[in-house]
């Protein structure tokens, strides 16, 4: 018995070339991005060790540091999904869901370059 292949779509290069330096450029202004955000946290000072700062300082301080280090934790999520859609770029496998093999809507596609599920299966992994 032969097995059915399920055909696939593929993106013609001429259509990924400009996705992929957009991802390139992404991936680069995260990376910036990060950097700066991590330079703004308060527990960076290394004089607030030594300093007996009021209760009122001391929460700006711990605040701060949790804004970072949130920003930093959504930065590093973006910047794996960017590179995931790099590596589908690569592949051949840019524009279907890695979940359920359909294609990803190029409506999505063109304002969020990253996505690597279809709709339908985004909003399953986000329940």
């Amino acid at each position: 018995m032969i097995k059915k292949q399920k055909s696939q779509f593929r993106f013609p290069k001429s259509v990924l070339a400009p996705v992929t330096e957009l991802l390139k450029k992404t991936l680069v202004k995260l990376e910036k991005r990060k950097r700066t955000v991590a330079r703004e946290d308060p527990f960076l000072d290394t004089d607030r060790v030594n300093d007996n700062a009021a209760t009122d300082v001391e929460a700006d301080e711990q605040f701060g540091h949790a804004q970072v280090s949130a920003i930093k934790t959504e930065i590093d999520r973006m910047i794996v999904q960017t590179k995931k859609a790099m590596t589908r770029v690569k592949i051949g496998k840019y524009g279907m869901c890695e979940i359920c093999g359909n294609m990803i809507d190029t409506d999505r596609l063109v304002v969020f370059p990253e996505a690597i599920r279809c709709t339908s299966c985004q909003k399953k992994k986000e329940k």
